[in-house]
C-alpha cells in the first residue's frame, strides 16, 4: 500500500531484452487510509460495499494513469514505443480455496485514459481453474535469472513474502507464499505512530524477540501445508504481540517473517545454493541479517547482482502482459497448483485501436 511502481521492459515473452527505467509514485496518506479501510471490509455483494469499492477503484485507476503518463514523459517514451501496459491493480480479498480473488483497478478505463492496450485481471483464470492465483512472478523470475547458477531461490518480501525455487528445467519451478512479509510489521509500527514502516529494521534491531509468542505464531497450520498455497494479507494476524514495546513487537514480527521463510526450505526438492531477495523487505537490515543465519547459505539483495529490486514486481507484470497477449502460459502446476499451464490476463484496447 505504499504506492505505484512503473517499469519498462522489452521481451518476446520468453527471454528478457532491454530493461528500461523505473518510477515509484507514493500514495498520499489519505489514499492509503482509503485502501486500508476497503481491505478491512467484508467485500461481499452489499450495495454499500460495492459503492465504496467503486470509489476507491476509480481513484486508483486515475492514479495509475497519471503515474504511467509521468513515467513515459520522464523516459521520453511516446505511444508507439509502448505495445502494452500490464496493470495488476490492488488485491483487496484473496481466497482461492473458496474460488475467488478480488483486485480493484479498471482496465478498460485505464486503456481509454492512456490510449494504449492494457492487460489486467491476471489471477482470475487460474483461480477459476482450481489454482491458487498466486504467486504470479515465478515465470518472470525464471527468465530474469536464467543465467544464475541453479538451484536458486528468489524471494520477494512484499506485504506477504513469496519464494520461487528455480531448478535447471522450467518444469521443476516451484513457488508459493512463505508467510508474512512486511504487512504485520507495517501495521504494528503505524499503530504506534512510528511511521509507515520500520525503516531499515531499526526498531526490530533495538528490540528483543518474544520467543513464546513467536512459537505460537509459527504453530499456524499454513506453515506445514504443502504447496501450492497462497495467503491473503488478512489471513495472518499480529494481534498476539499487543502489550509488547514497539521495539520488541517489531523484532518478534520480523523474526516471524524470517522463520516462516526458513520453513519454506522443507518444501524444496533440494536446498538452493543461494537466495536472491527483492521487494521492499530487502531494505530491512534486521530481516536480511537474520535470514542469512536462518537459511545457512548466501543471501543477496537483487541489487547486488545488478537488478533493481524495487522494479522487479512492475517488470514482472509487464512481462506477464506480453505473455498474455501472445497467449503464453503465466501460471503452472508448480507455481499455483493448476492442472496444466494456463494463460491469463484480460486484454482491453482503446476504441480507436479496435479492429
Amino acid at each position: 500500500m505504499d504506492g505505484i511502481d512503473v517499469a519498462y521492459l522489452e521481451s518476446d515473452g520468453e527471454a528478457i531484452g532491454q530493461l528500461g527505467g523505473h518510477l515509484t509514485v507514493p500514495y498520499t496518506k489519505q489514499f492509503r487510509e482509503k485502501l486500508r479501510a476497503l481491505i478491512a471490509l467484508d467485500n461481499g455483494p452489499e450495495r454499500a460495499v460495492k459503492s465504496a469499492r467503486k470509489s476507491v477503484e476509480d481513484e486508483l485507476t486515475l492514479l495509475h494513469a497519471e503515474a504511467v503518463t509521468r513515467f513515459m514523459s520522464e523516459e521520453n517514451l511516446s505511444s508507439p514505443d509502448v505495445d502494452v501496459v500490464g496493470f495488476h491493480g490492488h488485491t483487496i480479498d484473496h481466497n482461492p480455496n473458496r474460488g475467488y480473488t478480488v483486485q480493484i483497478g479498471d482496465g478498460p478505463t485505464l486503456s481509454r485514459l492512456l490510449k494504449l492496450p492494457v492487460v489486467h485481471d491476471f489471477r482470475s483464470n487460474d483461480v477459476w481453474n482450481g489454482g491458487q492465483g498466486a504467486p504470479l512472478a515465478p515465470i518472470f523470475h525464471a527468465a530474469l535469472f536464467a543465467a544464475v547458477e541453479k538451484p536458486t531461490a528468489v524471494l520477494n518480501i512484499g506485504g506477504v513474502a513469496n519464494v520461487t525455487w528455480i531448478g535447471e528445467e522450467l518444469r521443476s519451478m516451484l513457488s508459493f507464499d512463505t508467510g508474512p512479509g512486511n504487512a504485520l510489521i507495517d501495521d504494528w509500527v503505524q499503530a504506534h505512530g512510528a511511521g509507515d514502516y520500520d525503516e531499515s529494521g531499526k526498531n526490530a534491531a533495538a528490540g528483543s524477540v518474544d520467543h513464546a509468542i513467536l512459537r505460537m505464531l509459527l504453530e499456524d497450520p499454513y506453515f506445514i501445508a504443502h504447496p501450492p498455497k497462497s495467503l491473503d494479507r488478512k489471513t495472518l494476524s499480529g494481534a498476539c504481540v499487543e502489550g509488547l514495546t514497539l521495539e520488541d513487537g517489531a523484532a518478534t514480527l520480523a523474526m516471524f517473517t524470517v522463520r516462516s521463510i526458513g520453513l519454506a526450505v522443507q518444501h524444496f526438492p533440494v536446498p538452493p545454493g543461494q537466495w536472491i531477495v527483492c521487494g521492499g523487505g530487502r531494505h530491512n537490515h534486521y530481516i536480511m541479517d537474520c535470514l542469512s543465519r536462518e537459511v545457512s547459505c548466501a543471501v543477496s539483495g537483487s541489487d547486488a547482482l545488478g537488478w533493481n529490486g524495487d522494479a522487479i514486481e512492475a517488470q514482472a507484470f509487464a512481462f506477464l502482459a506480453i505473455r498474455s497477449i501472445l497467449e503464453l502460459p503465466i501460471t503452472f502446476p508448480g507455481t499455483t497448483g493448476v492442472a496444466r499451464p494456463l494463460t491469463g490476463g484480460r486484454v482491453d484496447v482503446p476504441a480507436d485501436n479496435c479492429g
